[in-house]
């Protein structure tokens, strides 16, 4: 058995995953947009170049994710980044907050030497944390 994430977007799945793999060292694997796919999908015009299923691993693990014209940005849940170092979790929380909204800014914890909330500005909730050692 094994989890993974599947991500909707509102049309900038495409920019998101590039996004990604550049400032998470991550490795697109498939990208296919509506056009690409079965004959028998029915889609509007204006959606043939977004992407109907996009595959990339990002530290160890799958991410998946579309184009689905009413995606809304994620509310409940958070994709969830550990780093080996304080200087790579504060780069990556400034790439993953460039055009986003910090919820809570990077800083010392209880639990982390370096701890911080955003949402990106593809609608997306991560949490980015250098764990302290016990």
């Amino acid at each position: 058995m094994q989890l993974k994430t599947y991500l909707n977007f509102a049309g900038r799945c495409d920019e998101a995953f590039h996004y990604y793999e550049k400032h998470l060292g991550g490795k697109i694997e498939m990208m296919m947009t509506f056009k690409q796919g079965p004959m028998e999908i029915a889609v509007a015009p204006g959606l043939k170049d977004s992407i109907l299923h996009a595959k990339m691993t990002v530290a160890g693990m799958e991410l998946m994710g579309a184009d689905i014209p009413k995606a809304e940005p994620m509310r409940s849940a958070y994709l969830s980044l550990s780093v080996d170092s304080d200087p790579e979790a504060e780069r990556i929380f400034r790439a993953l907050s460039e055009g986003g909204q910090v919820t809570m800014p990077m800083q010392e914890t209880l639990f982390a030497t370096r701890f911080g909330q955003t949402r990106d500005k593809f609608g997306m909730l991560w949490m980015i944390l250098h764990e302290r050692p016990m």
